[in-house]
């Protein structure tokens, strides 16, 4: 059966705005403060220009969410026929995603601008964050002509 299209975006979509609402948690309030001084004792300063964002650069970030959700829920979505729907598979795509994402979050540890422990509280959060945006999306996509 083909994937809807309009469903992938519309639990794209929803699965991006819990991304957004996520890493403003994590960044803003959360994490901030010491990543910014993490940063700031890898080079002076660094901390402080990542900490002030033009709103350009916060668009970009909105987008880059919405469109992380998007493939996200696609992903979900080419899974469904080998695993089924629902929970489970949403699961088995977030955990994919997130062992991706901390392969490539390990390198800023590696370069000595993490910590491990802020690393591995980062990307304890992020595994929620996926979880929580891929349950979202995967419950709003549905495929054509049917109920689940």
């Amino acid at each position: 059966m083909a994937m809807n299209g309009s469903r992938i975006m519309a639990g794209g979509l929803a699965a991006g705005i819990v991304m957004n609402i996520m890493d403003f948690i994590s960044n803003g309030v959360l994490f901030g403060e010491r990543m910014k001084a993490e940063s700031n004792a890898f080079k002076p300063g660094l901390g402080d220009m990542m900490a002030t964002m033009t709103s350009k650069q916060m668009a970009g970030y909105v987008i880059m969410d919405l469109v992380v959700g998007g493939i996200l829920v696609w992903t979900y979505a080419a899974m469904r026929p080998r695993f089924g729907p629902g929970p489970k598979t949403a699961v088995m795509t977030a955990l994919a995603f997130w062992i991706f994402g901390s392969i490539v979050a390990a390198g800023y540890m590696s370069m000595g601008i993490m910590s491990s422990g802020l690393w591995l509280q980062f990307g304890l959060f992020y595994l929620v964050s996926l979880l929580v945006a891929t349950l979202v999306g995967g419950a709003i996509y549905k495929e054509d002509g049917t109920a689940g």
